[in-house]
């Protein structure tokens, strides 16, 4: 069965893995967060309660 032969999948699996780790994934991760995370805590919205006019 041809599908079994790791041949030339596992080096392309491991070229891209390669790839991925050393070059891709460090310029990816030097990116600026535009929206950082805030040290506020979440506010509790008001709710209040809606009067049907059918009810």
């Amino acid at each position: 069965m041809p599908q079994l032969n790791p041949n030339p999948w596992f080096f392309i699996m491991i070229t891209s893995w390669i790839t991925f780790s050393l070059i891709i994934q460090p310029k990816i991760l030097t990116f600026v967060s535009m929206n950082p995370p805030s040290n506020k805590p979440p506010a509790a919205p008001s709710t209040t309660p809606w009067t049907w006019p059918w009810a």
